[in-house]
């Protein structure tokens, strides 16, 4: 018997709405959190600024102008085939503050086109609700999502555009990425996360925790919403999932590997079974930790757990605690003398990302296993200076490479492990702002978007190699490739 994907396999594409909209102010629109946020590169962070400052480059303001070319673009997906479109509702335009009690209009119409363009071209929008835009007001005023005041705007936000698009979108996601903030590295994740600073008097572990918890609330009491406002609604979790080997057989390489990834599947965990884990538990007691939650909190996560688990996939990482390795890695803290190393047995892309094409099928069957839900992968992609061609062509193989393999190890988990795949779309479907460097040259896309690093350049947009190649692997159902 010849295996074949299921037929109502959702092949697309993702993106998000800051890095790809642009018109930053217009219609209304308030100052999100990506608005203060500078552009990096492969070797320097991206700032977050005191406010837009001027004379400062941000290059989320303009992006690639998908507000005004949206249309133009929605007609490549068409030809390239996409079954569906993965990007986000910015909480900015519909509410310029974040706290308000009416929405604004104009920001409401513009999903509205955009939602009718999509379906018009037989296209299914797949919609995050919180995708690192978080209105700037809500950290001035309140200090982010460690301000338990945020669960309400959130829901509030989530009522709003829930029940305006319920005929248009089936597919939510709450929070995008929601355990990037696990491991508490850079003040980034934080940030674009949960719209949190850490102040130099607060234990950074401690107030990730509560703003993290406060999302989830915030998530579940949305889940449930949405279940009320149309039952047919599938909503999901966003996890980012690194999966973390153990160097060696040594039985405590094995342990703190376990450690580590318990960091991310707190999140995961509560989103899919509605109980905050006891492993964490536990570590609040044993590090002191206050992390404010109510009996009523605690049951809204029961009656809000989701209906899948989405994710993005980008890479694995390795951790060893031997002594006599000498590759360099940051501590982890939660396991003594271990550290995050590099793995030998895997290449690496330009970012250092190690490119582990099977470590996607171990995350499709370890987070099955774990919570026996069905799993949308919706990212997973490479980012790489791509150059044009003489005659002004993107002959962008190395991409291809990557997401074949991917897609063959996504095949395998599906086909002969038995997990259930909804969907797989690849991140920066067209070439956007990277979020980690605030770079243009750091692509993702199928579709070439004429700017650079500086912001200069037409927005012109041409098809790289990648484009006809992803074409047959729709047409063909992931048959051809």
């Amino acid at each position: 018997m010849k295996k074949e994907l299921p037929r109502e396999f959702l092949w697309g594409g993702a993106v998000a709405a800051h890095q790809i909209e642009g018109a930053w102010q217009e219609a209304g629109k308030g100052i999100s959190i990506a608005d203060v946020m500078t552009a990096g590169s492969n070797t320097t962070q991206r700032q977050i600024t005191d406010g837009v400052l001027p004379d400062t480059y941000y290059p989320n303001h303009e992006a690639i102008d998908f507000y005004h070319r949206y249309r133009e673009d929605i007609q490549l997906f068409k030809t390239l085939g996409l079954k569906c479109f993965r990007t986000s509702i910015s909480w900015a335009r519909i509410f310029p503050k974040g706290d308000e009690t009416l929405p604004n209009e104009a920001g409401l119409q513009f999903y509205d086109d955009l939602f009718d363009e999509l379906l018009k071209n037989g296209i299914e929008p797949v919609i995050t609700l919180s995708h690192f835009e978080i209105p700037y007001q809500l950290y001035e005023t309140y200090g982010g999502f460690k301000n338990k005041k945020l669960i309400d705007f959130f829901v509030n936000y989530a009522d709003v555009v829930m029940r305006r698009f319920k005929d248009k979108v089936s597919y939510w996601l709450t929070f995008n990425e929601i355990n990037n903030q696990a491991d508490g590295q850079h003040s980034l994740h934080t940030w674009t996360n949960s719209a949190v600073l850490i102040e130099a008097d607060e234990i950074a572990e401690e107030v990730i925790y509560q703003a993290s918890l406060n999302e989830l609330i915030a998530s579940a009491k949305v889940v449930k919403l949405g279940h009320e406002i149309n039952p047919a609604f599938k909503i999901g979790a966003m996890m980012a999932y690194v999966p973390v080997y153990p160097f060696s057989a040594k039985p405590e390489d094995q342990m703190a590997a376990s450690k580590v990834m318990e960091r991310r599947y707190f999140y995961s965990d509560i989103h899919a079974r509605g109980v905050i884990p006891s492993y964490t538990l536990k570590d609040w007691e044993q590090k002191g930790y206050q992390i404010d939650y109510t009996e009523s909190e605690l049951q809204s996560l029961k009656e809000g757990t989701v209906d899948y688990i989405g994710f993005s996939y980008y890479m694995s990482g390795t951790v060893t605690t031997q002594k006599e390795e000498t590759v360099s890695g940051h501590k982890i803290p939660d396991f003594p003398n271990a550290k995050v190393v590099k793995n030998p047995y895997v290449k690496a892309s330009d970012w250092g990302w190690q490119i582990d094409p099977v470590g996607l099928r171990y995350v499709l069957n370890t987070v099955y296993q774990r919570y026996n839900l069905p799993l949308f992968i919706v990212e997973n992609g490479f980012g790489a200076y791509d150059k044009l061609s003489d005659e002004g062509q993107i002959h962008d193989g190395y991409r291809i490479a990557y997401l074949k393999a991917h897609i063959q190890e996504m095949k395998k988990a599906i086909l002969d492990d038995g997990v259930p795949v909804i969907g797989y779309t690849p991140w920066g479907i067209i070439d956007l702002v990277s979020f980690g460097t605030g770079e243009m040259e750091k692509r993702y896309g199928m579709i070439y978007v004429d700017k650079d690093n500086a912001g200069k350049g037409t927005l012109e947009r041409r098809i790289k190699e990648s484009y006809t190649w992803y074409q047959k692997v729709i047409q063909s159902n992931g048959e051809e490739l």
